[in-house]
């Protein structure tokens, strides 16, 4: 049994305690306007092509056993209908221009890049996260295959999630799962469909769920200015969270890293219009929220 992968990052300080391996699963059913991994969306391979690195040479085409790519007026392009991602053009690509996105793992292949940094987890009282995409939209049994060979070896595992997925899900990893890592994006539920593509309903009915049922659970909200920063939707957010047991609140400023990625998929990317609320915004929110009893950081 293989899920798709797209990055394992390791050294991760930024998705829970201490020095942990964040592994990041291809396919998610939202799509944020604002989302910096944009190849985690889709729950199949992509190709992407950074025409800067690209010097035109047509390995790639020639090599391409199922005639899927072409060069037209300058321009690089792969059929999606007939690429199989087999990687014979990525091999063949001199400038590393051509990557492929998502890559099927097994649980033991996944395991034996965990256990790499065994030692980091000791000494720093790290872990494992699981991101995305979604991890509570993969296969639950290859998932909780993961967990449990973790939980055998000692490892704390964190689950980033949007959390829309069945409770079901849920429930079935929450005996393994040291923290959620779980993200409010907004209160307004047509402004969450309009700016994820998805309601907010299965969301916050699945956060009141895991509360209720004892998760620990860290907040992360993405702010952007504009769209969710403003004080009424703070107030909103801390109203919500006030009726449930939370054990911090990650403020997260909007930023555009991920724009490149869009570019080299061949896609729009639509948060050109969008920033972050300045340092003094930050630190105003984030002071509100420990007003109200919370433990809130910006970042992490």
């Amino acid at each position: 049994m293989k899920n798709l992968v797209f990055n394992i990052q390791k050294y991760s300080i930024h998705d829970g305690e201490g020095i942990r391996t964040t592994i990041f699963f291809k396919g998610c059913p939202m799509d944020c306007k604002w989302c910096h991994n944009p190849e985690s969306q889709a729950y199949t391979q992509g190709v992407m092509y950074n025409a800067e690195k690209c010097v035109e040479c047509g390995n790639c085409i020639s090599k391409c056993p199922q005639d899927a790519i072409s060069i037209k007026g300058g321009v690089i392009t792969t059929s999606a209908d007939r690429c199989n991602f087999c990687e014979s053009c990525t091999d063949a690509c001199l400038n590393n221009a051509r990557e492929i996105a998502g890559k099927a793992y097994t649980v033991d292949e996944i395991m034996k890049e965990i256990e790499k940094d065994k030692m980091f987890y000791d000494q720093s009282n790290g872990g494992v996260t699981l991101s995305g995409g979604e991890v509570m939209t993969q296969d639950m049994n290859y998932i909780l295959g993961i967990l449990k060979k973790c939980n055998r070896m000692g490892y704390r595992v964190n689950i980033d999630t949007c959390g829309h997925a069945s409770f079901e899900n849920f429930e079935k990893i929450m005996p393994y799962v040291d923290t959620f890592l779980y993200d409010i994006k907004h209160m307004d539920n047509e402004l969450h469909k309009e700016l994820t593509g998805q309601g907010n309903e299965l969301v916050l009915g699945n956060l009141a769920k895991l509360s209720e049922k004892g998760a620990k659970i860290n907040i992360r909200m993405p702010l952007v200015e504009g769209i969710n920063a403003d004080d009424e939707h703070i107030g909103k957010v801390i109203d919500f969270l006030s009726n449930l047991k939370i054990e911090k609140v990650n403020l997260l400023p909007y930023h555009n890293t991920g724009k490149s990625k869009y570019e080299r998929m061949g896609i729009r990317y639509e948060g050109d219009n969008y920033t972050a609320p300045d340092a003094e915004r930050m630190e105003m929110i984030r002071l509100r929220f420990e007003k109200n009893n919370f433990n809130a950081k910006i970042g992490g």
